[in-house]
Protein backbone atom coordinates (compact mmCIF):
# COMPACT_ATOMS: atom_id res chain seq x y z
CA UNK A 1 0.00 0.00 0.00
CA UNK A 2 1.74 3.06 -1.37
CA UNK A 3 0.55 6.86 -0.60
CA UNK A 4 1.49 7.01 2.75
CA UNK A 5 2.79 10.63 2.43
CA UNK A 6 1.94 14.06 1.69
CA UNK A 7 3.81 17.03 1.58
CA UNK A 8 6.52 19.37 -0.69
CA UNK A 9 9.61 20.43 1.33
CA UNK A 10 8.09 19.84 4.70
CA UNK A 11 7.28 15.85 4.29
CA UNK A 12 5.08 13.87 6.65
CA UNK A 13 4.70 9.63 6.65
CA UNK A 14 2.51 8.23 8.85
CA UNK A 15 3.06 4.20 9.63
CA UNK A 16 0.94 1.91 12.12
CA UNK A 17 -2.36 0.28 12.18
CA UNK A 18 -4.85 0.78 14.87
CA UNK A 19 -4.62 -2.63 17.32
CA UNK A 20 -0.48 -2.98 15.71
CA UNK A 21 2.29 -2.19 18.87
CA UNK A 22 2.42 1.14 17.77
CA UNK A 23 1.77 4.01 15.09
CA UNK A 24 3.56 7.03 14.12
CA UNK A 25 5.18 9.49 11.95
CA UNK A 26 8.09 10.03 10.19
CA UNK A 27 8.78 14.22 9.45
CA UNK A 28 11.32 15.24 6.70
CA UNK A 29 11.96 18.82 5.98
CA UNK A 30 11.42 20.09 8.84
CA UNK A 31 13.94 23.46 9.40
CA UNK A 32 16.30 22.83 11.92
CA UNK A 33 17.18 25.09 14.88
CA UNK A 34 13.53 24.82 16.05
CA UNK A 35 12.87 24.47 19.90
CA UNK A 36 10.98 20.74 20.60
CA UNK A 37 9.98 18.74 23.39
CA UNK A 38 7.27 15.92 23.81
CA UNK A 39 5.07 17.87 26.19
CA UNK A 40 5.00 20.65 23.05
CA UNK A 41 3.54 17.81 21.24
CA UNK A 42 1.43 16.33 23.94
CA UNK A 43 -0.47 19.57 24.42
CA UNK A 44 -1.88 18.48 20.99
CA UNK A 45 -2.31 14.78 21.25
CA UNK A 46 -4.10 15.11 24.26
CA UNK A 47 -6.92 17.53 22.74
CA UNK A 48 -7.50 14.29 20.46
CA UNK A 49 -6.77 11.36 22.28
CA UNK A 50 -9.94 8.89 23.11
CA UNK A 51 -12.00 8.37 26.42
CA UNK A 52 -12.20 12.27 27.08
CA UNK A 53 -15.84 12.38 27.53
CA UNK A 54 -18.29 10.02 27.61
CA UNK A 55 -18.89 11.39 23.87
CA UNK A 56 -16.36 9.76 22.36
CA UNK A 57 -15.06 6.51 22.46
CA UNK A 58 -14.05 5.14 25.83
CA UNK A 59 -10.62 3.39 24.37
CA UNK A 60 -8.09 4.19 26.91
CA UNK A 61 -4.91 5.24 25.07
CA UNK A 62 -2.55 7.43 26.81
CA UNK A 63 -1.08 8.68 22.96
CA UNK A 64 2.12 9.59 24.50
CA UNK A 65 4.09 10.39 21.89
CA UNK A 66 8.27 9.10 21.54
CA UNK A 67 10.65 11.37 19.62
CA UNK A 68 13.25 8.72 18.20
CA UNK A 69 15.26 11.09 15.93
CA UNK A 70 15.68 14.28 14.80
CA UNK A 71 16.17 16.28 18.14
CA UNK A 72 19.29 16.47 20.18
CA UNK A 73 19.43 18.77 23.30
CA UNK A 74 15.57 20.18 23.11
CA UNK A 75 16.28 21.36 19.31
CA UNK A 76 15.72 20.13 16.00
CA UNK A 77 19.08 19.38 13.71
CA UNK A 78 16.88 18.96 10.32
CA UNK A 79 16.70 15.64 9.85
CA UNK A 80 14.06 13.17 9.96
CA UNK A 81 12.31 13.63 12.99
CA UNK A 82 10.63 9.82 14.51
CA UNK A 83 7.76 10.08 16.07
CA UNK A 84 6.13 6.83 17.96
CA UNK A 85 3.22 6.18 20.09
CA UNK A 86 2.43 3.15 21.49
CA UNK A 87 -1.17 0.82 21.29
CA UNK A 88 -2.21 0.29 24.72
CA UNK A 89 -5.65 -0.24 25.21
CA UNK A 90 -6.35 -2.47 21.95
CA UNK A 91 -9.46 -5.17 22.26
CA UNK A 92 -9.36 -7.13 19.46
CA UNK A 93 -11.49 -9.51 19.94
CA UNK A 94 -14.42 -6.88 19.15
CA UNK A 95 -13.94 -6.93 15.66
CA UNK A 96 -14.23 -11.36 15.44
CA UNK A 97 -16.86 -11.08 14.06
CA UNK A 98 -16.27 -8.86 11.12
CA UNK A 99 -13.46 -10.92 10.24
CA UNK A 100 -16.02 -12.34 7.16
CA UNK A 101 -18.61 -9.68 7.02
CA UNK A 102 -18.07 -6.11 5.16
CA UNK A 103 -19.00 -3.30 7.39
CA UNK A 104 -21.55 -0.52 5.36
CA UNK A 105 -19.92 2.41 4.92
CA UNK A 106 -16.52 1.35 5.89
CA UNK A 107 -13.56 0.65 3.96
CA UNK A 108 -13.63 -3.05 4.30
CA UNK A 109 -15.30 -3.73 1.23
CA UNK A 110 -13.15 -1.14 -0.76
CA UNK A 111 -9.70 -2.59 0.85
CA UNK A 112 -10.23 -6.37 0.00
CA UNK A 113 -11.63 -5.58 -3.47
CA UNK A 114 -8.04 -3.69 -4.53
CA UNK A 115 -5.54 -5.34 -1.84
CA UNK A 116 -7.12 -8.75 -1.52
CA UNK A 117 -6.14 -8.57 2.74
CA UNK A 118 -7.42 -6.03 5.33
CA UNK A 119 -6.60 -5.84 8.78
CA UNK A 120 -9.85 -6.22 10.14
CA UNK A 121 -9.05 -5.09 13.94
CA UNK A 122 -10.30 -1.77 14.14
CA UNK A 123 -10.01 -1.24 10.14
CA UNK A 124 -5.96 -1.01 10.36
CA UNK A 125 -4.79 1.59 8.45
CA UNK A 126 -7.89 2.88 7.10
CA UNK A 127 -9.00 3.31 11.30
CA UNK A 128 -9.38 7.16 12.81
CA UNK A 129 -6.74 6.05 14.96
CA UNK A 130 -4.11 6.59 12.15
CA UNK A 131 -4.80 10.44 12.60
CA UNK A 132 -3.12 10.32 15.91
CA UNK A 133 0.07 10.12 13.83
CA UNK A 134 -1.04 13.45 12.10
CA UNK A 135 -1.55 15.22 14.84
CA UNK A 136 2.07 14.47 16.56
CA UNK A 137 3.66 15.81 13.04
CA UNK A 138 1.04 18.65 13.04
CA UNK A 139 2.89 19.51 16.72
CA UNK A 140 6.35 19.68 14.97
CA UNK A 141 5.07 22.01 12.30
CA UNK A 142 3.21 24.16 14.63
CA UNK A 143 6.69 25.11 16.70
CA UNK A 144 8.59 25.17 13.60
CA UNK A 145 5.58 28.08 12.48
CA UNK A 146 5.56 28.92 16.17
CA UNK A 147 9.88 29.91 15.21
CA UNK A 148 9.03 31.80 12.06
CA UNK A 149 5.71 33.62 12.21
CA UNK A 150 5.73 34.30 16.06
CA UNK A 151 1.61 35.57 16.04
CA UNK A 152 0.28 32.88 13.68
CA UNK A 153 -2.75 31.28 15.38
CA UNK A 154 -4.37 27.59 13.77
CA UNK A 155 -8.04 27.17 15.78
CA UNK A 156 -10.79 24.39 14.68
CA UNK A 157 -14.09 24.44 16.22
CA UNK A 158 -17.16 22.27 15.12
CA UNK A 159 -19.90 24.24 13.97
CA UNK A 160 -22.23 21.56 12.96
CA UNK A 161 -24.08 18.77 14.21
CA UNK A 162 -26.21 16.70 12.52
CA UNK A 163 -29.07 19.24 11.83
CA UNK A 164 -27.99 21.28 14.50
CA UNK A 165 -26.01 24.38 13.39
CA UNK A 166 -24.07 27.32 16.00
CA UNK A 167 -25.43 30.84 15.57
CA UNK A 168 -22.43 33.12 14.60
CA UNK A 169 -24.25 36.35 16.01
CA UNK A 170 -22.83 33.85 19.63
CA UNK A 171 -18.93 33.26 18.15
CA UNK A 172 -17.18 33.41 21.06
CA UNK A 173 -13.36 32.18 20.39
CA UNK A 174 -13.02 31.82 24.65
CA UNK A 175 -15.92 29.73 24.46
CA UNK A 176 -13.82 26.78 21.78
CA UNK A 177 -11.78 25.45 24.76
CA UNK A 178 -15.01 25.02 27.29
CA UNK A 179 -16.82 22.67 25.81
CA UNK A 180 -16.30 18.78 24.11
CA UNK A 181 -17.22 19.70 21.30
CA UNK A 182 -14.80 22.32 20.56
CA UNK A 183 -17.35 25.05 19.47
CA UNK A 184 -17.46 28.48 19.80
CA UNK A 185 -21.16 28.53 20.75
CA UNK A 186 -21.85 28.06 23.97
CA UNK A 187 -26.01 27.30 23.74
CA UNK A 188 -25.54 25.43 21.10
CA UNK A 189 -22.94 22.91 23.08
CA UNK A 190 -25.79 22.76 25.53
CA UNK A 191 -28.22 21.33 23.13
CA UNK A 192 -25.17 19.03 21.18
CA UNK A 193 -24.81 17.48 24.48
CA UNK A 194 -28.33 16.19 25.33
CA UNK A 195 -28.52 15.19 21.13
CA UNK A 196 -25.68 13.39 21.17
CA UNK A 197 -26.10 12.11 24.54
CA UNK A 198 -29.61 10.52 23.27
CA UNK A 199 -27.79 9.24 20.15
CA UNK A 200 -25.16 7.31 22.18
CA UNK A 201 -27.65 5.46 24.08
CA UNK A 202 -29.25 4.31 20.96
CA UNK A 203 -26.18 3.19 19.09
CA UNK A 204 -26.74 5.50 16.94
CA UNK A 205 -24.22 8.27 15.49
CA UNK A 206 -24.11 11.45 13.70
CA UNK A 207 -22.04 13.59 11.46
CA UNK A 208 -20.40 17.25 11.56
CA UNK A 209 -18.84 20.20 10.03
CA UNK A 210 -15.65 21.53 11.32
CA UNK A 211 -14.27 24.73 10.53
CA UNK A 212 -10.72 25.76 10.69
CA UNK A 213 -9.63 29.68 10.84
CA UNK A 214 -5.34 30.47 10.46
CA UNK A 215 -4.81 34.05 11.45
CA UNK A 216 -1.51 35.45 11.02
CA UNK A 217 0.01 34.07 7.91
CA UNK A 218 1.69 36.34 5.39
CA UNK A 219 0.14 37.16 1.52
CA UNK A 220 2.17 34.93 -1.16
CA UNK A 221 1.74 31.61 -0.32
CA UNK A 222 0.81 29.18 -2.54
CA UNK A 223 1.18 29.25 -6.33
CA UNK A 224 -0.98 29.46 -9.23
CA UNK A 225 -2.37 26.52 -11.12
CA UNK A 226 -1.06 23.33 -9.84
CA UNK A 227 0.56 24.75 -6.26
CA UNK A 228 -2.45 26.59 -4.92
CA UNK A 229 -2.80 27.22 -1.35
CA UNK A 230 -6.47 26.02 -1.17
CA UNK A 231 -5.70 22.59 -3.32
CA UNK A 232 -3.21 21.92 -0.82
CA UNK A 233 -5.63 22.44 2.37
CA UNK A 234 -8.40 20.79 0.37
CA UNK A 235 -6.80 17.88 -0.27
CA UNK A 236 -5.13 17.26 3.50
CA UNK A 237 -8.76 17.63 4.68
CA UNK A 238 -10.12 15.22 1.91
CA UNK A 239 -7.21 12.99 3.46
CA UNK A 240 -8.82 12.77 6.77
CA UNK A 241 -11.00 10.04 7.75
CA UNK A 242 -14.61 10.31 7.30
CA UNK A 243 -14.55 13.32 5.43
CA UNK A 244 -16.63 13.98 2.45
CA UNK A 245 -16.88 17.45 1.41
CA UNK A 246 -14.52 20.35 2.01
CA UNK A 247 -14.63 24.54 1.33
CA UNK A 248 -12.57 27.37 0.92
CA UNK A 249 -13.96 30.81 2.48
CA UNK A 250 -17.96 30.59 1.44
CA UNK A 251 -17.60 27.35 -0.30
CA UNK A 252 -20.38 26.04 -1.82
CA UNK A 253 -22.65 29.32 -0.21
CA UNK A 254 -20.88 31.04 -2.66
CA UNK A 255 -23.15 29.50 -5.76
CA UNK A 256 -25.89 31.04 -4.13
CA UNK A 257 -24.40 35.19 -4.28
CA UNK A 258 -23.45 37.92 -6.76
CA UNK A 259 -20.53 38.98 -8.39
CA UNK A 260 -21.00 42.23 -6.41
CA UNK A 261 -21.48 40.62 -3.20
CA UNK A 262 -19.38 37.87 -3.36
CA UNK A 263 -16.14 40.23 -4.45
CA UNK A 264 -13.96 41.20 -1.05
CA UNK A 265 -13.49 45.03 -1.62
CA UNK A 266 -9.71 46.19 -1.24
CA UNK A 267 -8.64 49.72 0.12
CA UNK A 268 -5.30 50.72 2.31
CA UNK A 269 -5.62 50.34 5.56
CA UNK A 270 -4.25 53.14 8.23
CA UNK A 271 -1.04 50.72 8.50
CA UNK A 272 -0.47 51.20 4.78
CA UNK A 273 -1.06 47.82 3.59
CA UNK A 274 -4.31 46.27 1.87
CA UNK A 275 -7.35 45.65 3.32
CA UNK A 276 -10.50 43.56 2.70
CA UNK A 277 -14.12 44.89 3.39
CA UNK A 278 -14.96 40.62 3.83
CA UNK A 279 -13.21 37.47 3.24
CA UNK A 280 -15.95 35.32 0.80
CA UNK A 281 -12.64 33.97 -0.48
CA UNK A 282 -11.27 32.66 2.80
CA UNK A 283 -7.92 34.14 2.87
CA UNK A 284 -6.92 32.90 -0.42
CA UNK A 285 -7.20 34.76 -4.43
CA UNK A 286 -6.06 32.65 -7.12
CA UNK A 287 -4.44 29.80 -5.12
CA UNK A 288 -2.31 32.83 -3.20
CA UNK A 289 -3.13 33.88 0.22
CA UNK A 290 -4.04 37.67 0.52
CA UNK A 291 -2.92 37.73 4.35
CA UNK A 292 -6.62 37.73 5.44
CA UNK A 293 -7.90 34.85 8.04
CA UNK A 294 -7.25 31.55 6.19
CA UNK A 295 -10.81 29.57 6.56
CA UNK A 296 -11.23 25.71 5.39
CA UNK A 297 -14.33 23.95 6.15
CA UNK A 298 -14.99 20.16 5.82
CA UNK A 299 -17.61 18.09 6.40
CA UNK A 300 -17.39 14.61 8.61
CA UNK A 301 -20.12 11.84 7.89
CA UNK A 302 -21.73 9.82 10.95
CA UNK A 303 -19.87 7.16 12.21
CA UNK A 304 -20.06 3.95 10.30
CA UNK A 305 -19.34 1.61 13.38
CA UNK A 306 -22.57 1.58 15.15
CA UNK A 307 -24.52 -0.42 17.58
CA UNK A 308 -27.84 -0.52 14.88
CA UNK A 309 -28.03 -3.50 13.01
CA UNK A 310 -27.59 -3.18 9.23
CA UNK A 311 -27.39 -5.40 6.13
CA UNK A 312 -24.55 -6.67 4.40
CA UNK A 313 -22.97 -9.40 3.16
CA UNK A 314 -19.94 -11.39 3.78
CA UNK A 315 -16.87 -12.54 1.33
CA UNK A 316 -18.39 -15.56 0.30
CA UNK A 317 -21.48 -13.12 -0.85
CA UNK A 318 -23.53 -14.38 1.64
CA UNK A 319 -26.09 -11.95 3.01
CA UNK A 320 -25.85 -11.10 6.34
CA UNK A 321 -26.50 -9.10 9.25
CA UNK A 322 -23.79 -6.96 11.29
CA UNK A 323 -23.91 -5.06 14.56
CA UNK A 324 -20.31 -3.28 15.20
CA UNK A 325 -19.31 -3.63 18.57
CA UNK A 326 -16.34 -1.98 20.41
CA UNK A 327 -16.01 1.90 21.44
CA UNK A 328 -16.58 4.21 18.71
CA UNK A 329 -17.01 7.62 18.87
CA UNK A 330 -21.40 8.67 18.41
CA UNK A 331 -19.89 11.81 16.23
CA UNK A 332 -16.08 11.56 14.86
CA UNK A 333 -16.40 15.07 14.06
CA UNK A 334 -15.34 16.22 18.00
CA UNK A 335 -11.97 14.24 17.63
CA UNK A 336 -11.29 15.61 14.52
CA UNK A 337 -10.98 18.90 15.19
CA UNK A 338 -7.54 18.54 16.74
CA UNK A 339 -6.75 16.67 13.39
CA UNK A 340 -7.84 19.29 11.18
CA UNK A 341 -5.86 22.00 12.79
CA UNK A 342 -2.69 19.42 12.50
CA UNK A 343 -3.15 19.03 8.74
CA UNK A 344 -3.70 23.05 8.44
CA UNK A 345 -0.40 23.17 10.25
CA UNK A 346 1.26 20.81 7.96
CA UNK A 347 0.03 22.00 4.48
CA UNK A 348 0.94 26.02 5.71
CA UNK A 349 3.98 25.17 7.01
CA UNK A 350 4.98 23.41 3.54
CA UNK A 351 3.73 26.23 1.58
CA UNK A 352 5.90 29.03 4.08
CA UNK A 353 9.05 26.80 3.13
CA UNK A 354 7.97 26.82 -0.67
CA UNK A 355 7.95 30.72 -0.88
CA UNK A 356 11.22 30.86 0.84
CA UNK A 357 12.62 28.62 -1.18
CA UNK A 358 11.15 30.39 -4.51
CA UNK A 359 10.87 33.62 -3.67
CA UNK A 360 12.61 34.26 -0.83
CA UNK A 361 10.24 36.48 0.66
CA UNK A 362 10.55 38.99 -2.27
CA UNK A 363 6.71 40.71 -2.40
CA UNK A 364 5.23 43.32 -4.92
CA UNK A 365 5.08 46.94 -3.49
CA UNK A 366 1.80 48.52 -2.67
CA UNK A 367 1.68 52.08 -1.87
CA UNK A 368 3.68 55.85 -2.33
CA UNK A 369 7.32 54.35 -3.28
Amino acid sequence: MSFNTFGHLFRVTTWGESHGPALGATVDGCPPGVPLEPAMIQHWLDRRKPGTSKFTTQRREADEVEILSGVFEGTTTGTPIQLMIRNTDQRSKDYGDIAEKFRPGHADITYWQKYGIRDYRGGGRSSARETAARVAAGGVAREAIRALLPKAEITGYMTRMGAHEIDRARFDWDQIGNNPFWTPDAQSAETWAAYLDDLRKSGNSVGAVIEITAKGFPPGLGAPVYGKLDTDLAAAMMSINAVKGVEIGEGMAAAELTGEANADEIYMGNDGQPQFSSNHAGGILGGISTGQDIVVRFAVKPTSSILKPRKTITKSGEPAEIVTKGRHDPCVGIRAVPVGEAMAACVLLDHILLDRAQTGGQRGPIGPA
